[in-house]
């Protein structure tokens, strides 16, 4: 998402490198350069007329700061207007004073709705709060059935009367349940429609007064671009919503939906759907979401995903292990793994400052390299995996291992040559010696990664570790290892 909108403004803030200063003269044909881009990401055409108009008014009045490239500081006017346009701020879910939260949830058929349902009620559990899922949607084949599937997969209670009994009644009854088994939050999954009529408001309508929901969040498919934003304006109108959850950010869509839907309906984005996985939901930052646009990537979202699938202690122990060089096929492994959790090798480097620029064809390369390693992992002993001097030294384990994974032996000869290197510049990079290094060897499957800053043992890292502990009382996962 969001590529060829982020390759259109790169293209633009090269025309503006090399000049003095900004004038009116040198930013009009970069002003043309991102008004085109913004219509090309299906932005509303009315958002992009106030935008073009806010950034020429404080691009025109700014004051060149010494030191800041004109180019930089229009991105950075760029961004804050991003920021501007997407809310400015992240806007939690509600919580009840007293009693549950009641999450109503509404959208057209095919947009996630009820997977979205799914998705947030797991966001709730990691924040050790209990949900409970209503399912009301009585028309579509197998929707009761797709949300009882849902909640065993993540372990959270489905609420269901079957297909005969009135919605509203139904979730009627959920709420009541809900309160008597005590739970935190209520989500209550209503039906779709394959484009708005008047029995699906009124129905949506009649259960909004019977729950009387502190949330009523509208799903919206971002492929749809600025149609999402009329489609939440139209939602908000005549329902009344609270929030939208744009889903599919990870597929195709250019982005449009994302900077229209507050500007239009008025409602803010709260969450974002980036992929199929019922861990796949995350809260929608709109400074980090214009970070991602311009290229920055994003970094405070990816310590997040790690800090879910990370501890604190393993992060000590590792570090240790990378002071002394100590760090083996086993922790790497383990650590491979760990990284495929927190979604594709693709997604996860574009989060990385700098990393954005890397091709789709270098990120699949990627995904095969390190499917290449963890076969030929695979195929070594214990002893092998704890101790790679062994296989240094030994040609008859190195074609045993590549012919149980189906590789050369000059396969795993580079393997653990590239292991042994990286081993070594991790323990330098520990202990801040970055003299002579020029980045991480190509090992194994990281296209374009390395610098200590994403490097468990590092100062850098490890330093960030401790502000963030600081930051709270009770202890919590930590960022683990990239």
């Amino acid at each position: 998402m969001f590529e060829a909108l982020a390759d259109r403004l790169e293209s633009t803030w090269k025309k503006l490198r090399g000049q003095n200063k900004i004038s009116e003269s040198n930013i009009q044909d970069a002003l043309k350069e991102v008004r085109r881009a913004l219509l090309e990401a299906d932005v509303n055409l009315q958002v992009v007329k106030n935008f073009i108009g806010e950034v020429a008014a404080k691009a025109q009045g700014a004051e060149v700061v010494s030191g800041v490239r004109p180019d930089q500081q229009f991105i950075k006017i760029v961004h804050d207007e991003l920021v501007r346009v997407m809310g400015e701020t992240n806007v939690p879910l509600a919580t009840a004073e007293s009693g549950p939260t009641v999450v109503l949830m509404a959208g057209l058929q095919g947009t996630g709705k009820t997977t979205a349902t799914a998705k947030l009620a797991l966001h709730l559990r990691k924040q050790n709060r209990t949900a409970l899922l209503v399912a009301t949607d009585i028309y579509r084949p197998a929707a009761i059935d797709q949300l009882l599937t849902l909640g065993k997969q993540i372990d959270v209670p489905v609420f269901e009367l079957g297909k005969d009994i009135d919605p509203v009644e139904i979730a009627r009854q959920g709420i009541e349940h809900g309160k008597q088994i005590g739970i935190d939050t209520i989500i209550v999954d209503t039906a779709g429609r394959l484009q708005i009529d008047q029995d699906m408001m009124a129905e949506l309508g009649r259960i909004k007064q019977t729950v009387q929901p502190h949330e009523t969040l509208l799903v919206v498919d971002a492929m749809t671009g600025q149609e999402a934003a009329n489609l939440t304006r139209t939602f908000h109108e005549q329902i009344g919503i609270t929030g939208a959850i744009l889903t599919k950010l990870d597929g195709d869509s250019r982005g449009g939906a994302a900077l229209s839907v507050r500007q239009i309906s008025g409602a803010p984005i709260k969450f974002v759907g980036v992929g199929e996985k019922v861990e796949a939901l995350q809260p929608f930052y709109p400074d980090r979401m214009a970070s991602r646009i311009l290229g920055m990537g994003d970094v405070l979202t990816l310590v997040e995903k790690a800090q879910e699938e990370f501890d604190i202690a393993d992060a000590e122990k590792m570090q240790q292990k990378m002071l002394t060089a100590k760090f083996d096929f086993t922790d790497f492994l383990k650590q491979t793994r760990l990284l495929k959790n927190m979604g594709s090798l693709g997604g996860i480097m574009k989060m990385i400052p700098g990393m954005n620029k890397l091709s789709d064809e270098q990120m699949r390369q990627g995904e095969v390299q390190l499917k290449r390693t963890e076969a030929m992992i695979n195929s070594m002993t214990v002893e092998e995996r704890r101790n790679p001097e062994l296989l240094a030294s030994s040609p008859s384990r190195r074609r045993r291992i590549g012919k149980g994974a189906g590789y050369a032996e000059n396969d795993v000869t580079k393997l653990v040559s590239d292991f042994q290197k990286m081993r070594t510049m991790m323990q330098q990079m520990s202990q801040g010696n970055f003299t002579g290094m020029g980045g991480l060897p190509g090992m194994p499957g990281m296209p374009g990664m390395g610098g200590p800053g994403m490097q468990p043992g590092s100062r850098g890292y490890m330093g960030a570790q401790q502000k963030k502990k600081k930051k709270k009382d009770k202890p919590k996962k930590g960022f683990g290892q990239l």
